[in-house]
């Protein structure tokens, strides 16, 4: 049989939230960023419906390929860029466009010979320090890219760092990494990527020639809580997270419920238990309280969540076996269960395990 718990995903308000990233920079190229499985989402299935997109963006070249493989013919950007030959030249084979962002990279640019160059973009570390070369040797580094045989257009990048905490101060962050990029990077003319999710909403002047949506394409907010300076954008969730109640027990005043007694039940009351847990990407370690839907109604999560189930106080609540319980979609954003985990919704939605069915419509 199969598992009860599914996911459905919904395609119209991907679209939908497509279009409000072209509002967002309406004279930017946009990358649609499906790396990880599209969040969680389906890589293919995304990459299919978003077919108006001007490039996709991936981690590494092997999720490339899996788009190359089912025709998939916009550009495609591979953020960690190429590790060895094999990769370099798969890059070239199939027109991938990776981040250059090491000089092991320069190195193994100028030793393979490629069927047909390639185009490439430049990253340049300006408050991420995680990938990238330092700005001071921009230029440096773009004229030994320009000399290279196997390189046809270069493109300039770099990440922002703290803009999914909104404009932090007088001194943000965020615009002091434009500013760096902008001063570092004179003189070369090429098209620039500067705006994540966070960036293009908040900070125009980085819109550039191309922007990199991700996580508001899915529906969720690309700001921390409590982040200023920004209204939420008209963004609809994409996943809807499903399963059942497969049963409803009557406790006792005092009963221990779940692993490790962590929650007793201050009454006699209805305790619901719904087919799914941390072994379906379900976080093991939300706070008690956390609240579910059932028939529209909020419910709470009492005790701990084990691998395939967790329980549910049903006080007051009009349900019965087999009512299917919403875990975040409609109704219940993701951003609020991740806020109550002690994560963020990335981590949530790319966490969702393969024994979840999707469903796909619109």
């Amino acid at each position: 049989m199969q598992r009860i718990a599914y996911a459905s995903i919904d395609l119209k308000a991907l679209r939908h939230n497509f279009l409000q990233v072209k509002q967002y920079a309406p004279n930017s190229k946009l990358i649609c960023v499906i790396k990880a499985n599209a969040y969680g989402h389906g890589m293919l299935e995304v990459a299919k419906a978003l077919q108006d997109a001007d490039g996709f963006a991936v981690a590494c070249v092997d999720e490339a390929l899996l788009l190359r493989k089912e025709n998939v013919t916009q550009p495609i950007t591979v953020f960690q860029g190429f590790q060895d030959i094999a990769e370099l030249q798969a890059c070239s084979q199939y027109q991938l466009w990776p981040v250059v962002h090491h000089t092991k990279q320069l190195e193994l640019l100028h030793q393979a010979e490629l069927a047909q160059p390639i185009d490439i973009w430049l990253k340049l570390s300006t408050g991420m320090n995680r990938l990238g070369f330092n700005p001071d040797d921009a230029h440096d580094v773009w004229r030994q890219l320009d000399s290279c045989s196997g390189v046809r257009n270069i493109r300039l990048m770099t990440h922002m760092a703290r803009a999914d905490e909104g404009i932090l101060s007088e001194a943000d962050f965020t615009e002091k990494q434009i500013q760096l990029f902008t001063a570092s990077t004179s003189g070369i003319r090429a098209e620039c990527s500067l705006a994540n999710s966070a960036t293009l909403i908040g900070w125009p002047a980085a819109h550039r020639e191309w922007v990199r949506p991700g996580i508001m394409l899915y529906g969720a907010s690309p700001f921390l809580p409590g982040a200023s300076g920004f209204q939420s954008p008209d963004l609809q969730p994409v996943m809807q997270l499903n399963s059942r109640l497969i049963a409803i027990n009557r406790r006792s005043k005092g009963d221990p419920i779940g692993y490790g007694s962590t929650w007793v039940c201050p009454e006699n009351m209805p305790i619901g238990v719904v087919a799914i847990g941390y072994g379906d990407g379900y976080p093991r370690h939300i706070q008690a309280g956390t609240t579910l839907l059932i028939r529209g109604q909020s419910a709470k999560i009492v005790g701990r969540v084990s691998m395939d189930l967790l329980t549910v106080d049903l006080s007051g609540i009009d349900a019965a076996v087999g009512d299917e319980v919403v875990l975040w979609g409609t109704g219940l954003p993701v951003d609020r269960i991740a806020q109550q985990a002690g994560t963020i919704s990335y981590e949530l939605l790319c966490g969702i395990f393969g024994r979840v069915r999707y469903k796909y419509i619109n």
